[in-house]
């Protein structure tokens, strides 16, 4: 099969690739490599197209044959999309909407769309489930729900069978430790193997649903295939849900180090807390969480340095 993953030399997108390729699919990626890196991808096995997703004819050439878009390609970031909306908006609910009407025209089966949990909002509801209003505090996840209303309308009026995951804090190799937009993992791995203090925003009583990489691609997979999917939203998490403190302790005890964090104040449009219902995608996509926080944190802390390097 011929897939196409935009946004595939990025963090997400080229783990999915490699799982793509050990199941035999024919893999072509479209990135613009804004934040992706070509050192992500096993060039030789894959087409690299170096465009952008708000480019129409791109969009046409990349998705000749295709019959399965795993449409990873965003503008990550709330703080980046407090800062700075107008590329948000441009690159998240623009460049998704070309992406979908390159699909319909060239006739893809299958489209996954990577959504995000912070279309939820700050909802006091615990845990979130697909069946709650969303309450987006940001212009990211006023993008993300944007696509997700997309998604619904190519599948309901175009014949494109869409689905749209909803991602819960992803963590793994190749994330960006240093960026200014980085997740908070990288950048607290990076801090403590630096001897600096991690720094919290907040009481650091927050909690968040970490999910390993490998199970983010797991559910993309069953999102391409279940029959069951076509046209729905589905939480991708581990369903367990840990503190931003209880976090940084389990960081230092598995690299043996005392931790100490530096805290400032919380951040516009950042969620209280977050726990994700799974139920529905264990039911659909075949999904389980085979990595747990810890089992991630740890294979994540032996791989270091090389996948911490910023790309």
């Amino acid at each position: 099969m011929i897939t196409l993953v935009t946004g595939g030399a990025g963090f997400i997108g080229s783990h999915l690739v490699e799982a793509l390729l050990a199941e035999g699919h024919t893999v072509r990626v479209l990135d613009n490599l804004s934040t992706g890196s070509p050192a992500n991808l096993p060039l030789r096995d894959v087409e690299l197209l170096d465009a952008d997703i708000r480019d129409p004819s791109a969009l046409r050439q990349a998705m000749r044959g295709v019959e399965v878009v795993f449409h990873q390609a965003a503008l990550p970031s709330v703080p980046r999309s407090l800062r700075d909306p107008v590329s948000c908006h441009e690159v998240n609910v623009n460049g998704t909407f070309q992406v979908l009407l390159a699909a319909r025209d060239s006739g893809v089966r299958r489209l996954v769309f990577a959504s995000s949990s912070s279309v939820y909002g700050d909802t006091p509801e615990l845990p979130k489930h697909e069946g709650m209003t969303p309450r987006p505090l940001s212009p990211y996840a006023v993008a993300k729900l944007t696509g997700e209303h997309y998604c619904r309308q190519f599948h309901q009026h175009f014949g494109v069978e869409t689905v749209a995951l909803r991602y819960f804090n992803v963590f793994g190799p190749r994330q960006n430790p240093r960026s200014e937009y980085a997740a908070v993992i990288p950048a607290f791995l990076d801090m403590i193997q630096r001897g600096a203090e991690p720094t919290i925003y907040g009481d650091g009583e927050q909690t968040r649903d970490f999910t390993a990489v490998d199970n983010v691609v797991a559910a993309n997979l069953g999102a391409a295939f279940s029959p069951l999917a076509a046209g729905k939203v589905y939480n991708v998490a581990c369903g367990q849900r840990i503190s931003l403190n209880q976090l940084l302790q389990e960081l230092g005890a598995l690299m043996g180090r005392e931790v100490r964090a530096r805290y400032l104040p919380g951040r516009p449009g950042d969620v209280r807390d977050s726990l994700a219902d799974i139920t529905s995608a264990r039911r659909d996509l075949g999904y389980e969480p085979r990595v747990s926080l810890r089992e991630g944190l740890r294979r994540l802390i032996e791989c270091q340095p090389a996948a911490l390097v910023a790309a």
